[in-house]
């Protein structure tokens, strides 16, 4: 993606993104396909590039689905395409550093299971139904939302 691609917002993203999660799809998704076509990427392709991202990468709890899409969408906007240029390697290494750092401070972990409280292994790759229950159950849309304001403070 060219930065002459690239697009400023009139208007915040932050409810889309979380109504994205509403809607169903998974924290990941909801975050990455929110700005996508920032960057050129049509939201069908944001979806299906970013959904094994969800529920900490494959509902195996390790990163926060938001925070990978931080990361994707920093990619997208500085992230290098010549791979013997070392200095880019590190300012998109550090640039998602800084935004996954920003991401841990307000919210004490970027590790999806730590976020949850979950203690036990999820042997099963099976989403939960989304219900009330669910939703209410949940600090996604609260990370979602976290995630969105930095990228529209950070990214764009």
């Amino acid at each position: 993606m060219h930065k002459e691609k690239e697009q400023k917002l009139d208007t915040s993203r932050v409810d889309q993104a979380v109504d994205t999660f509403y809607e169903g799809y998974n924290c990941a998704q909801s975050v990455f396909a929110t700005y996508a076509d920032c960057f050129g990427m049509d939201r069908e392709m944001a979806f299906r590039m970013s959904s094994a991202m969800g529920a900490g990468v494959g509902r195996m709890r390790e990163i926060c689905g938001a925070v990978s899409s931080m990361a994707m969408l920093a990619g997208l906007k500085e992230g290098n395409t010549d791979p013997l240029d070392e200095d880019a390697k590190e300012r998109i290494y550090a640039r998602v550093r800084e935004l996954s750092e920003r991401f841990r401070k307000e919210n004490g972990s970027i590790i999806c299971k730590e976020l949850l409280g979950i203690t036990e292994v999820e042997e099963s790759a099976k989403p939960q139904p989304r219900t009330k229950e669910y939703y209410e159950s949940r600090p996604c849309p609260h990370l979602i939302a976290c995630a969105a304001r930095i990228i529209e403070e950070e990214l764009l």
